[in-house]
């Protein structure tokens, strides 16, 4: 077995901050020497190291998983339109393989089905509740911060390693991420491995490391489709100019990654293309019935221009622009609506990798340091410029993704800085970055005045008192340096963990969450009350302690917005405003109405079920292959949870899928296939022109109402007196 070693200095000829020895191997690797019990070494780490290293290390990660597995279960099913996805996929292994919402396998989520499987194989062996499809998630996050601090702990020091872990385990939207049922969890997983990966193969060349990216950055596709291809140009760049191996071989390596990449996010997409349609769900999300149109357009280009075909709401706009789904421009990771939840660090984070870069700018061209700082740093940057001005529909909750990224950054560019502490200039670097953090992290404090008020003066002493001693670090004792550098390091996370623990405190439920405490995400504007106002004359959306939501049309539909009632929101669930600043009073979700418009509560969250309701549908279940349909994904997944029995929704998430036609739906129903029709539920098409109001027409005029509460069927065994 061989034993790889880093060497005893960096590229730039300072000492290394990762321990000594190159030459020898360690005592017990020899030829022949007995190897360790695997508990042992599983505790002690390596040989090398010291020994609070690896205790160190599973501590953070046993922290990380106790905190992320704290009132998991008030999230319930959280967002029910993937739960929905893997109540069907853990009955039906069709509709586990192509990702159906529903097991009679009408139509698909419009996400590939990779971030499913393990939630659905979780529920097949446990049954299905909360935990059993939020805890893989939870696995999936503390996965993360153990591949994040292996990348920096290989090139730098344990401690350099053990900062960028808490960095990424304390980040607000990564703690609501990780405990939530969304494919970012997977994502930011994959794209952390895929990174590690490369820089592998900048350290020795060899061609599996950067097969095995490729393999993880395809699976990534298979979660999240196009995004997983953000950091693709940063990583192809640094290797291309940093491997250590002649250019023709690095371009037969880029090659050979480049096919990994196809065959492993390519054969599912294969497959679903060349299935006939007739026997396979509908693609949710397309126009065409088509996963490729889905990938380059509502999930693809459209999210960029705006041109989103299909979706209920519009863009952003270019630069500065603002649209329903925000402001575009350079500061949109700052402002008021996104700050809060990934940008803590994120000053800092800069400052650290132009210092990084500043430092290995005399290194040779193989330099593994800088290669590190360029993988990381590069995608962080790639990601960061895309989220700030995408057009399209974006949520807050995507910048999970630049966490491990800004994590690795910070304990990268730290320890480093830390190491060249005797060196005027990096010191002031390093007392910058704490500045920045605590300056930063006093502002984001500022706009919710009323959470914590005494946290941002200690946050911005503390970080200007250490900074001062970073400041002289190469000039005082090593004991005073360390204190110093460790008031830094609780100034810069105090904002953070705050939010975070904030996050962990209260259930999140619907398409639109945000980490932190209630007002922490405003719509253009800062500051906000608790249910989270909006800026711009917005009413209170929600419970308090909620988070506010925005509907995908921009308007204000009081009571949940369908023809009929809705149904008020249930203590977790979030409340709404739309992209105006507008709110939804008391967040209600629509389950009265009937179909048509739809419920704007019924797009974007789940409706509350009556077990009256419950009850009416499970009669004689099994004699239907869908016990009910409702226009609009999150309304008929609720009815889905809530009996265990298949629910078609018609036309998709949004409404506006052309899925099934009214000629499909009337067969479906003349077969006795179809038991109810769930009044309310989603946008329903767009007026009378879609297909999905086309359906809700009919059926109004053709079958018997039935009322049961404050919710509206219609039986599609019984036609209407008349």
């Amino acid at each position: 077995m061989t034993t790889h070693y880093d060497p005893p200095t960096t590229e730039h000829g300072t000492p290394a901050v990762w321990g000594p020895p190159p030459t020898a191997p360690p005592r017990g690797t020899e030829a022949g020497a007995p190897r360790q019990p695997f508990v042992r070494r599983l505790w002690r780490g390596r040989p090398e190291d010291p020994r609070w290293v690896r205790p160190a290390l599973l501590g953070l990660l046993a922290t990380t998983l106790l905190l992320y597995l704290y009132n998991l279960s008030a999230s319930g099913y959280a967002n029910s339109f993937y739960s929905a996805a893997v109540q069907a996929g853990s009955r039906s292994w069709k509709a586990f393989f192509f990702g159906s919402l529903d097991a009679g396998n009408a139509i698909t989520v419009d996400k590939p089905p990779a971030s499913l499987w393990p939630m659905e194989l979780s529920v097949r062996v446990f049954g299905l509740h909360s935990w059993a499809i939020l805890a893989p998630e939870v696995l999936m996050g503390v996965a993360t911060v153990a591949v994040v601090y292996a990348a920096v702990r290989r090139r730098f020091s344990p401690v350099a390693g053990l900062v960028a872990g808490a960095v990424l385990a304390l980040t607000p939207v990564a703690a609501l991420m990780f405990r939530f049922n969304n494919p970012d969890a997977m994502l930011a997983l994959l794209m952390s491995v895929a990174c590690y990966l490369v820089v592998r193969g900048v350290e020795d060349g060899r061609t599996k490391w950067l097969v095995w990216a490729g393999v993880a950055i395809g699976f990534a596709f298979l979660a999240k489709t196009l995004q997983a291809f953000l950091i693709l140009p940063a990583l192809a760049a640094v290797y291309a100019v940093c491997a250590p191996v002649p250019v023709r071989k690095r371009f037969g390596q880029l090659a050979a990654a480049t096919l990994a990449l196809g065959v492993s996010g390519g054969w599912w997409v294969a497959i679903v293309e060349l299935w006939p349609a007739s026997s396979r769900p509908y693609i949710g999300g397309s126009q065409n019935n088509s996963f490729l149109e889905l990938t380059f357009g509502y999930n693809g280009l459209g999210r960029l221009n705006g041109e989103e075909t299909g979706s209920v709401g519009g863009g952003g706009g270019g630069a500065g622009g603002s649209g329903m789904w925000g402001e575009t421009g350079w500061d949109r990771m700052f402002d008021s609506e996104i700050g809060g939840q990934i940008s803590w660090l994120l000053p800092a984070a800069l400052i650290l990798l132009v210092a990084g870069l500043v430092a290995t700018r005399r290194a040779r061209r193989t330099s593994v340091t800088r290669a590190s700082f360029l993988v990381w740093g590069g995608s962080l940057l790639m990601t960061m410029v895309v989220f700030s001005y995408m057009a399209g529909i974006f949520h807050q909750y995507y910048t999970v993704a630049l966490a491990p990224y800004l994590a690795a950054v910070v304990g990268m560019g730290a320890g480093l800085l830390w190491e060249r502490r005797r060196e005027v200039w990096a010191s002031i670097a390093l007392a910058a970055s704490v500045v920045a953090a605590a300056a930063w992290g006093y502002v984001l404090l500022n706009r919710t005045p009323d959470y914590l008020p005494w946290l941002k003066w200690l946050v911005l002493i503390g970080g200007l008192t250490a900074a001062l001693g970073l400041v002289f670090a190469g000039r005082i004792s090593r004991r005073l340096a360390l204190a110093a550098a460790a008031v830094g390091l609780v100034a810069a996370l105090a904002g953070p963990t705050a939010y975070t623990l904030s996050t962990l405190q209260e259930g999140h439920t619907g398409s639109i969450v945000t980490a932190g405490p209630a007002g922490a995400s405003v719509m253009g504007g800062r500051g906000g009350g608790p249910g989270g106002a909006g800026a711009r004359g917005g009413f209170r959306g929600g419970m308090p302690g909620g988070q506010g939501q925005r509907n995908q049309q921009g308007n204000g539909f009081p009571g949940g917005g369908g023809l009929g009632g809705g149904t008020p929101a249930q203590p977790g669930q979030q409340g709404q405003r739309n992209g105006n600043g507008f709110g939804f009073p008391g967040g209600r979700t629509g389950e009265g109405g009937m179909g048509g418009a739809g419920g704007v509560g019924g797009l974007l969250n789940g409706a509350s079920v009556s077990s009256e309701a419950r009850k009416l549908l499970e009669q004689d279940a099994s004699r239907y292959t869908w016990v009910a349909a409702s226009v609009g994904s999150q309304n008929a997944a609720s009815h889905q949870l809530a009996t265990g029995d298949p629910v078609m929704a018609i036309g998709g998430f949004n409404g506006t899928d052309p899925s099934p036609t009214l000629a499909q739906f009337k067969k479906y129903v003349e077969e006795g296939r179809i038991h109810y029709f769930i009044a309310g539920g989603g946008m329903g098409g767009g007026g009378n022109s879609g297909t999905a109001s086309q359906i809700s027409s009919w059926i109004q005029s053709t079958f018997k109402k039935v009322t049961v509460g404050s919710a509206t069927f219609y039986d599609l065994t019984q036609k209407a007196s008349g």
